[in-house]
């Protein structure tokens, strides 16, 4: 069971800017077998991920909380990150 403790954790963790033990640390609370709470570790996960600039496993995990629960934040996350992974400015690249 995934407990809001350990959401709080990953939370704590990431205000450390220690991100890749905040990752480590949500990938094996993602493994259990619990639904409990599994969609907000995702969320927290893709957010991790984000903030190590790993956008791919980012939208999969935000794509992972809002199978879980179509109501997640991690929807508008995931669209947010596909928006500035398509962003093109036609000024920069045509001087």
């Amino acid at each position: 069971m995934i407990s809001k403790s350990d959401i709080e954790r990953a939370k704590a963790l990431l205000d450390e800017n220690k991100i890749q033990e905040a990752i480590a640390f949500l990938e094996s609370l993602v493994t259990d077998s619990s639904t409990e709470n599994k969609d907000v570790a995702y969320y927290v996960l893709g957010n991790a991920y984000r903030r190590g600039n790993n956008w791919q496993d980012a939208i999969n995990s935000y794509s992972r909380a809002v199978e879980l629960n179509p109501e997640s934040p991690a929807k508008d996350m995931r669209a947010n990150c596909i928006k500035i992974l398509d962003f093109y400015n036609k000024d920069m690249y045509n001087p």
